[in-house]
């Protein structure tokens, strides 16, 4: 799958943009904007607060940090992994078997990393912000668990999201979040399901 750099990269080629932070914060600006008058059209209360990862790059870091004192994390040539061996309860939200995991693994990308369900918390790139790891951008992951717990605290009621989610994302939210803090992450996690037409799910790949 695609990092959110890849993502980004694409997006700056398609619109014609250089690759630059700047021209990654205006392709994201013209998203924000087209999301913002979406749900206006749907009247849907907008939230209260809009965080933005990339302003929260100094609270990743510092979580990436914590991680990495407490032994969690590993180095690879590409970035840095968290491993889901040294979180014994990794896998409890969608009830996930690990080991199963790894016996149906496809080959992995990156034939570094110990184990397939291991994540990135930092992966290197030839944009992005300075770090004690070398140049790159924090993993999708872990931009959530620091941008929620920053504005709810280390430990929160409801935690939202699609049907999709519960396994690897908020798995590996509730696992980096309890490394690093030691507490609950969240009390109760709700999954809405997917907006269906004609009984197939509502998805880009229909247009």
């Amino acid at each position: 799958a695609d990092t959110g750099e890849d993502k980004m990269m694409k997006g700056l080629r398609r619109e014609g943009l250089d690759i630059s932070l700047e021209s990654m914060r205006t392709l994201s600006d013209r998203f924000i904007a087209a999301f913002e008058t979406d749900i206006a059209a749907l009247h849907i209360l907008p939230p209260t607060q809009f965080a933005r990862a990339s302003e929260y790059v100094k609270e990743q870091i510092n979580l990436i940090k914590t991680l990495e004192e407490k032994g969690y994390l590993y180095t690879t040539s590409d970035g840095v992994y968290f491993d889901v061996s040294k979180f014994p309860t990794y896998g409890r939200l969608g009830k996930i078997d690990i080991e199963a995991l790894r016996d149906g693994a496809r080959i992995e990308e990156n034939t570094q990393k110990k184990h397939p369900a291991d994540f990135a918390v930092w992966k290197n790139g030839e944009l992005g912000w300075d770090s004690a790891w070398g140049k790159g951008f924090p993993g999708w992951h872990i931009e959530c668990s620091a941008m929620s717990m920053d504005a709810l605290g280390e430990t929160f009621d409801i935690h939202g999201g699609g049907p999709d989610l519960p396994f690897p994302h908020h798995e590996n939210e509730i696992a980096q979040s309890e490394a690093a803090t030691g507490k609950t992450f969240v009390h109760y996690w709700m999954h809405a399901g997917a907006v269906r037409v004609d009984d197939e799910k509502m998805s880009k790949s229909l247009n």
